[in-house]
């Protein structure tokens, strides 16, 4: 059995509506949800295929931190589309900084989130101290590298830059695999 703490105000989401949200999940991930609405504790037990059952904690934690449930349960969709969480805070030196960094990383009008995700195909959710990102390895990789630019101070031109060089090489990989 594995556990998950889930924030306060996504346990609603996590359950959905009529526990509609939290039925999908254990269906499609062959598990069984037992969820604390008081304290935000998720007990996950596998009750089907254990490879399933592994993604159950990801998609979870995914809801947790802001990922609509269809996002969340796009893991099981493929073997190597992954979650991954980047904690914002071991990245900078308070609330101020982190503050200000958020501010950086969504981008005015949350443009530099927006072309995170166009730019790379990965979804990307930035919420209190961690920034997440679901996606194919090579698409995790570009977000989690355009936002340590970010956090290192780069200026947002060489970033988008950097984005727009991945994305070209992304779909020029993917053409060369369509049409050979």
């Amino acid at each position: 059995m594995k556990h998950v703490k889930v924030p306060q105000d996504r346990i609603g989401v996590l359950i959905g509506e009529g526990g509609e949200t939290m039925r999908e999940i254990e269906r499609r991930a062959e598990v069984r949800l037992d969820i604390d609405s008081e304290s935000g504790s998720v007990a996950i037990d596998d009750v089907g295929d254990p490879v399933s059952g592994m993604l159950a904690p990801d998609i979870v934690r995914a809801i947790g931190r802001g990922f609509t449930p269809e996002s969340a349960l796009s893991i099981l969709d493929d073997d190597l589309r992954t979650f991954e969480l980047v904690d914002l805070e071991s990245h900078t030196r308070n609330k101020n900084d982190l503050k200000r960094q958020k501010g950086r990383l969504i981008g005015e009008n949350g443009r530099t989130r927006e072309l995170m995700e166009e730019l790379t195909g990965a979804e990307v959710v930035i919420k209190g101290t961690t920034l997440g990102i679901i996606g194919q390895p090579e698409e995790v990789e570009a977000v989690r590298r355009a936002v340590g630019m970010i956090l290192d101070g780069a200026p947002h031109g060489a970033v988008y830059s950097f984005l727009e060089r991945k994305h070209n090489e992304l779909t020029q990989g993917f053409d060369v695999r369509q049409s050979g």
